[in-house]
């Protein structure tokens, strides 16, 4: 892989976007089921509804008229989300975005029908990605496992969770026929479900740092893996067009046209190849980082932890969750006696998370992993609790626990975390 293409230098984005919507309620779904009845009413683009015990829903119609102002758009206020954000999708048209929890719940804007979700069911592993069918009428979700979620008229072809991963799931690209998918690890493992062809995969190619995203080439012949760095691994029908010089971790990746796309946390955007390049949120202060990234033709849709939309070229800006509040996971169960952390604890290391990572408590870097950014050195020496081997693996409130320990011994306080003012990596 070489021949590298330079990028288009960043600009300022066209429209970023802000935030709008009334409240609505609807359901949610059981796992890996598909259905097949989309919920839509008459009237205008719809609102924000609470899911019991899972993140927010939003209820959207197809091609919905353009509201008289942006205030008119959905804004998250007054809803309360159960878990960050981590993956967005764009609907075909262009008119319209999924946004997904770690905890599954799915939000609908715009012409994005709402099909159903996991939200408020048991998950073993937290939901890392989602994609859309290319009617646009479904989406799978995909959990750090390696578990795939079904609905609308989006099928199961199959998935890795049960099986013993070397590294979680970060990502997953569909085929242009909906027929099937690829699944994609940290470590750069690809695996291939129903029309999907293997063609190679990153393992061994990015020891120094973790795979993040995958992208499939226009006839899905070919994809390409994004690697935190910046690093770029094309396989198949994939070329090379060159690696994004990111200031800060690359987080997302997808086609467009004949190339691909990169966007890093601080919503610089890369292009290369056929990509076309609209803006992008360099240089803009950002209340949380960029960390998913949907193209349509002629456009693209950007998005934050904390739910906040920005949109590009063609794409239609139809509100978001920045207003929304965050529950702490302090509030949603007491903590375990097991564990004896705090709400204060769990609350201060869960900014540290969103800070350092975005939300995503699996990473799992060949120095860092983790949601904290914790050394694999650090995690051996002060997890003697018994929990997993990997910080990448144990759950966020074990992950917690070491990291109570490390602060207690380095900082001389178990209410001790490190200061959120700049992010500057792991510990």
């Amino acid at each position: 892989m070489h021949s590298a293409t330079p990028p288009v230098p960043a600009r300022t984005p066209t429209r970023p976007a802000r935030a709008h919507t009334l409240p609505e309620p609807t359901g949610s779904h059981t796992t890996r089921s598909v259905r097949r009845r989309a919920k839509r009413a008459a009237g205008r683009v719809s609102g924000l509804a609470a899911v019991a015990a899972s993140a927010t829903v939003v209820a959207s119609l197809l091609s919905p008229p353009l509201p008289a102002s942006a205030a008119d758009y959905p804004t998250g206020v007054g809803v309360v989300l159960n878990a960050p954000i981590v993956s967005a999708t764009a609907t075909p048209s262009g008119h319209g975005y999924w946004l997904v929890g770690s905890d599954g719940g799915v939000f609908a804007f715009g012409d994005a029908g709402f099909f159903g979700s996991v939200g408020g069911l048991h998950l073993n592993s937290p939901i890392v990605a989602m994609d859309a069918t290319p009617s646009g009428r479904g989406y799978w979700e995909v959990a750090a496992d390696g578990g795939v979620f079904a609905f609308g008229d989006a099928a199961f072809h199959g998935s890795v969770a049960g099986l013993p991963l070397n590294s979680p799931i970060v990502g997953m690209a569909t085929t242009s026929d909906g027929g099937g998918y690829w699944e994609v690890a940290a470590d750069g493992g690809v695996f291939a479900f129903g029309d999907a062809g293997y063609e190679g995969s990153a393992i061994g190619m990015s020891p120094a740092s973790p795979v993040v995203g995958i992208a499939a080439t226009a006839d899905r012949k070919g994809y390409w893996e994004l690697a935190a760095d910046g690093g770029i691994y094309a396989f198949g029908d994939a070329h090379f067009h060159g690696a994004a010089p990111v200031r800060t971790k690359a987080v997302a990746i997808d086609s467009a046209g004949n190339g691909y796309r990169v966007v890093s946390s601080d919503g610089s955007t890369y292009a290369f190849g056929g990509a076309s390049y609209r803006g992008s949120l360099t240089g803009l202060p950002l209340n949380k980082p960029v960390l998913a990234t949907s193209s349509v033709s002629g456009g693209y849709v950007d998005v934050a932890a904390d739910g906040g939309v920005f949109t590009f070229g063609s794409v239609g800006y139809y509100g978001s969750l920045a207003s929304a509040t965050l529950l702490a996971p302090a509030l949603l169960a007491p903590p375990t006696a097991d564990y004896g952390l705090t709400a204060g604890q769990i609350a201060a290391w869960d900014r540290v998370n969103m800070c350092e990572e975005g939300g995503n408590w699996h990473v799992n870097g060949a120095v860092f992993a983790g949601g904290l950014g914790m050394s694999r050195a650090n995690w051996n020496q002060f997890n003697t609790f018994g929990f997993p081997s990997n910080a990448a693996y144990a759950t966020p409130d074990q992950q917690i626990r070491v990291a109570v320990a490390f602060a207690t011994h380095y900082y001389g306080s178990p209410f001790a975390a490190p200061d959120q003012h700049g992010c500057t990596g792991g510990y």
